[in-house]
């Protein structure tokens, strides 16, 4: 059974742009949420940090709820599979919502926007968790598994970029379609048409893999007899599982890349003539202001593209050469030492472009840790299944979905907190630019040189000195993880022999 392989090219490559789909609305959602609310809606820094946080303690209530109710219910339809049917139409009108803000203000537009974002968590919980709990059904070969995760995460990470690259089109091409000196109502028609336009083409490919993926490996429902663990006991009673799980939420700075970029862009870095800029009219100064903010933002994407995606590439080898704790560990303690030339090169010199080779280094962790994270899941799963005769897959898509969605409040809210720690606050500086050309009524653009050193360096330590410590902190429970070398390759021989003892059957 653990030679056989199953998943055909065609069935991988449609589970793969699935993903992509997916990746593409989350990743827009996840990237640019905080700077849409921060920026463009000017909601405070205290309650954007809380909505985060708050909405992220409801998902963990949500999150393993949804696995529950997925390990213990097969539709006519069959298990895992519907709900990408059945949550496509909220998530699509829900992220078009999202940045789609009715002319409110005050506590109206800050009731609009936590409605729809904890709908959107909630919309995406119901198509997540059992898209990724697929991987665990697709295939019984535990090697065909971890291929197929790496080869997907990579998918997956491609159409996680594409926002950036919408934005950066966006940002070149809009100033001139639109016409408006306003960089505010810019902003706000430009994420509009950004959004339908990644949710549009994310749905459809998210929604075709549903008519080629095939559910293969389906556990029979067990009933728990009395005296046995619950299923939250079970997950919590598996030392790995735990390890893994810590180490994953304290990862959480592999999203700051994603969610401080856009910050960055405005904020920390201008990428032109600085000299030029000052003398130019609101008109010449927005388009100019646009294309620093797009040039950063791609330049940022294709340090993602080098540093992550080529470690992804290569992760299909590397896990088939040395052990998941082995590359985790590794990966972490790179990543954090590159944190910290990446810091110093940017305090020193102001310039973005000699900070590229280590941003690039920096990058690198996100990929490795994408991958590795899941595929560490997927072997806790076998460990659970080895030991107490249960698979809990939906519990353990829930947990993988969980790691992601908190790790990315976190980093979200990271932004807020350190704008609220250096008193740099964005509401405040547009209402000053506002005030000072009144009889224009307009949001002229400014440039990051133009803020206080301060403020600039906070921002680009969003993307420097927290994931640094974020990594650092990531390694230290893979010192304890215990499914590597022989145990695991042990662990793998006892579980098929189990599975043919008890007569298992998987569908071809």
């Amino acid at each position: 059974m653990a030679e056989k392989k199953y998943i055909g090219n065609k069935e991988k490559w449609m589970f793969g742009l699935g993903a992509a789909g997916q990746g593409m609305i989350y990743a827009m959602m996840s990237g640019f949420i905080s700077d849409y609310y921060s920026n463009v809606l000017g909601l405070s820094q205290l309650f954007i940090m809380m909505l985060m946080l708050l909405a992220r303690v409801w998902d963990a209530i949500n999150d393993p709820l949804m696995g529950i109710i997925i390990d213990h219910k097969t539709t006519r339809w069959g298990k895992m599979k519907p709900y990408i049917l059945f949550a496509s139409v909220p998530i699509a009108v829900l992220s078009i919502l999202m940045f789609f803000s009715p002319k409110l203000s005050g506590t109206p537009l800050m009731i609009y926007a936590a409605v729809i974002y904890v709908l959107w968590g909630m919309a995406y919980t119901v198509a997540d968790v059992p898209f990724w709990g697929l991987t665990n059904i697709m295939t019984p070969n535990a090697e065909e598994r971890s291929s197929l995760i790496s080869f997907t995460k990579i998918i997956n990470s491609v159409g996680s970029a594409m926002p950036n690259v919408f934005i950066f089109i966006a940002g070149l091409v809009l100033p001139a379609i639109l016409g408006v000196s306003d960089g505010i109502l810019f902003d706000i028609w430009k994420f509009r048409m950004v959004s339908i336009a990644i949710v549009v083409v994310g749905i459809i490919l998210y929604v075709n893999s549903y008519f080629h993926i095939k559910e293969r490996a389906i556990p029979p429902v067990k009933k728990r007899q009395p005296g046995e663990p619950s299923q939250l006991k079970r997950l919590f009673s598996c030392k790995p599982m735990v390890l893994v799980l810590i180490s994953g939420v304290l990862s959480f700075g592999r999203y700051m890349f994603a969610a401080a970029t856009p910050h960055v862009a405005r904020f920390a870095f201008y990428l032109g003539d600085k000299t030029a800029f000052l003398g130019m009219n609101p008109e010449q100064k927005l388009a100019a202001f646009q294309k620093s903010y797009s040039g950063v933002i791609l330049i940022f994407n294709l340090c993602s593209v080098v540093g992550m995606f080529g470690a992804m590439l290569v992760m299909p080898f590397l896990m088939k050469k040395f052990d998941f704790k082995k590359i985790m560990i590794t990966t972490c303690l790179a990543g954090a030492v590159a944190s910290i030339p990446t810091t110093l090169v940017g305090w020193f010199t102001g310039n973005l472009y000699p900070c590229i080779p280590f941003i690039l280094i920096s990058c690198i962790p996100i990929g490795v840790i994408n991958v590795l994270i899941f595929a560490m899941i997927c072997d806790c799963l076998d460990y659970m299944e080895l030991t107490t005769g249960y698979r809990d897959n939906g519990l353990g898509a829930a947990c993988s979905g969980f790691i992601n969605k908190l790790g990315n409040a976190v980093s979200t809210s990271s932004i807020s907190l350190v704008y609220l720690l250096i008193g740099f606050s964005p509401v405040a500086v547009e209402e000053s630019m506002n005030s000072k050309a009144a009889e224009t009524a307009v949001h002229v653009a400014k440039a990051a040189f133009e803020y206080a050193p301060k403020e600039r360096f906070g921002v680009f330590a969003l993307i420097t000195i927290i994931p640094g410590v974020s990594l650092l902190l990531c390694a230290i429970p893979m010192f304890f993880y215990q499914i590597s070398g022989k145990k695991k390759e042990e662990m793998i021989a006892q579980l098929q022999a189990k599975r043919e003892a008890e007569g298992v059957t998987v569908a071809e």
